[in-house]
């Protein structure tokens, strides 16, 4: 600001009112193999409606990551999902073999790998492709009307021959007039219409239009005298309120004929259980690739689909459509070969089951902690085919250890639990699992699976529980705090379990405890319930539990993100102090809600002595005393006769 020069008042403000304020530590993690939706793309889903939305319902080869998604979500509203790419997987397509188009970065810009196609570079594959990969596409069709002779004909052929009430193959003068799906009106008294099914020469069959009770003709036709005529429209003509034409911004411009219609269909009832279900319809969109609505807004047909379409993106421009995707400016834009045209769906796959690797690729994009902002990482089951569990295992281990703000969830392979025989088997095999995974203090481990209730299918699944583990410390986050323990009885309840596949004694708990693994066990009238809150480290510190990893990483990345409002200032003590302003009344609030006991910030010129401010650093050290869950409890009765003084016995009273 510019000092003043004349007289006058000038106001300036100096802001020392900043504080450390808490992020979200309930944002879950997850990546699932899933038949529907964008891949290799943090999405995040706020409920398990919007989950089977996205990426489709459960199945017989996906429900185990997909449960463990919905499972968390049972006790959040915050969820990151990451949809695998897997071998085979393919967006359906009008034509040719399909393609992969993972998400809208590929198609728009491409990734590397795959794309870009939003230029047109997928040649060969039809006019439209699926959104997104899966066999779901091929129940796709879209429709597009192109012109206004396209949409609807008066007189397009004619009858020459009677024809009595009920005949449905009808000889017309010229059957290249009219096409497959028209729906045609031979100027009856009763005004009934007609879709044409089948053409072969010059006879249509027909079928009324819309359906209604009765087939063939409602009325005899005799063309024998007076030829009668056959007036056609599109087939999805009544779903537009009119032909397309030449749009206000075409015709400021100088440009002819850029509006057309496209509808999308459900052709096979896939996707909404209703064959031929309209899905999307846009109205008058443009051939123009720099076409504005009246309100401004981009109508260029291809960017439309982009922005708009849940379904369907624009691959190429139909052959014979010269000037298509290029400006109105004087522009008319070519009649294509075929108008009305279709795409029916073809080729769409949802690929295999994933293999480790493409887990591993997955899982990459919740590697960056600058970008991708998660707190609990859920492992899924732990193998696709249980010898590459320890793989999958060690995957999750070493990205939490990195990023250092996140926990993550494990639990053990299908085979150790799931059907075996003996429980001693059962623990046997869960502890030897997490033994060869490292000492880890990110990390929690539980011990099974849980059956239960799949309402998509109609059937008993079971699900890895690390879904749930998750889950108990984001509720726990909703009622307490991070610092918290999510294990007994008041938060560690775990929701829509029918069984348990493992529910060990108190002899195998007590083995597993000793193994870093946190039972979860059923109690009769209680519920299934999370029975321990340690961490995967084995050294015996205030780390090898939950609720202290969690507390210190509330108040590390509070106070990181605090620290940064002092870089680039100087390191003298006005700075230290202001640093300890905001960081003692945030260690004092977390003191009052019970978090720590006790708490020091040492920030001066002890710490920050002359080399440091020479090196430009700048130093704090923060001391605290963490609180300690309860895990273990003694109670001793002592019987006394009945004259006895209790003082005597304990020494106080």
């Amino acid at each position: 600001m510019v000092e003043l020069v004349s007289p006058g008042v000038l106001v300036k403000e100096k802001d020392l009112t900043l504080s450390v304020r808490s992020g979200s530590t309930s944002t879950g993690a997850v990546g699932i193999f899933a038949d529907d939706g964008p891949a290799h793309q943090v999405i995040t889903v706020q409920d398990e409606n919007q989950l089977a939305d996205i990426f489709g319902k459960p199945n017989g080869s996906n429900f185990e990551y997909w449960f463990t998604a919905a499972n968390f979500l049972a006790y959040s509203n915050t969820l990151k999902v990451v949809r695998f790419i897997t071998t085979g997987m393919l967006n359906a397509t009008g034509a040719g073999a399909g393609v992969l188009i993972p998400n809208t970065i590929s198609y728009q810009d491409g990734d590397g790998t795959y794309g870009p196609y939003s230029g047109g570079q997928a040649t060969g594959l039809g006019e439209y492709g699926a959104r997104w990969a899966g066999a779901w596409g091929n129940s796709v069709d879209v429709a597009w009307c192109a012109t206004a002779a396209g949409y609807g004909e008066l007189a397009a052929t004619t009858i020459a021959t009677a024809n009595v009430i009920g005949a449905t193959a009808i000889t017309v003068a010229s059957g290249t007039a009219v096409s497959v799906g028209d729906i045609v009106y031979f100027q009856q008294t009763d005004g009934q219409h007609y879709r044409v099914t089948v053409i072969a020469a010059n006879v249509v069959t027909i079928v009324r239009y819309p359906t209604e009770a009765g087939t063939g003709l409602t009325q005899a036709v005799d063309g024998t005298g007076t030829a009668v005529n056959v007036d056609r429209n599109w087939r999805y003509y009544d779903q537009f309120d009119r032909a397309p034409g030449t749009s206000a911004y075409a015709t400021a411009e100088g440009g002819v004929n850029d509006e057309m219609h496209i509808i999308v269909l459900d052709r096979g009832g896939v996707i909404t259980g209703t064959a031929d279900t309209v899905l999307e319809k846009w109205d008058a969109v443009s051939k123009g690739s720099d076409a504005k609505t009246p309100e401004g807004n981009a109508n260029y047909y291809a960017d439309v689909l982009y922005n708009s379409s849940a379904y369907i993106y624009w691959l190429d421009h139909p052959s014979g459509a010269t000037n298509w995707g290029t400006p109105v400016l004087g522009v008319t834009y070519a009649v294509p070969t075929t108008d009305p045209g279709n795409n029916v769906f073809v080729s769409g796959a949802d690929g295999s089951a994933p293999t480790e690797g493409e887990r591993s690729t997955g899982y990459d994009l919740f590697k960056d902690p600058e970008t991708v902002d998660i707190n609990l990482l859920m492992a899924g089951p732990a193998s696709v085919d249980s010898a590459g569990a320890i793989t999958h295992g060690v995957k999750i281990s070493d990205l939490v250890a990195a990023r250092k703000d996140a926990v993550g969830f494990i639990s053990p392979d299908r085979s150790d639990v799931v059907a075996v025989a003996t429980s001693y088997t059962q623990q046997s095999r869960v502890t030897g699992y997490f033994d060869g995974l490292a000492s880890n203090s990110y990390t929690v481990f539980d011990s099974g699976y849980k059956k239960m209730y799949d309402k998509y299918n109609d059937v008993y699944r079971w699900v890895p529980l690390n879904g749930d583990i998750a889950g108990v410390c984001a509720y726990t986050d909703a009622v307490e705090d991070p610092w918290w323990s999510p294990g007994g009885l008041t938060r560690g309840q775990i929701r829509g379990s029918v069984e348990l596949a493992f529910d060990p004694t108190q002899v195998e708990r007590d083995a597993l405890y000793r193994a870093r693994v946190n039972p979860v066990v059923s109690f009769a009238g209680e519920g299934t319930v999370l029975w321990g809150d340690k961490t995967g480290l084995s050294a015996n510190t205030a780390f090898s539990r939950i609720n202290v990893r969690r507390l210190f990483i509330t108040m590390e990345e509070a106070c990181k993100v605090a620290a940064r409002s002092i870089l680039f200032e100087f390191n003298d003590e006005f700075t230290q102090e202001n640093f300890k302003s905001m960081v003692n009344p945030y260690l004092a609030d977390i003191q009052g809600r019970r978090g720590i006991t006790d708490f020091l910030v040492v920030c001066d010129s002890t710490n920050n002595t002359p080399q440091v401010v020479d090196n430009n650093e700048f130093r704090a050290d923060i001391f605290v005393k963490p609180t300690r869950s309860i895990n273990y409890i003694t109670l001793t009765f002592v019987a006394t006769r009945t004259g006895v003084d209790f003082a005597e016995v304990v020494g106080r009273v």
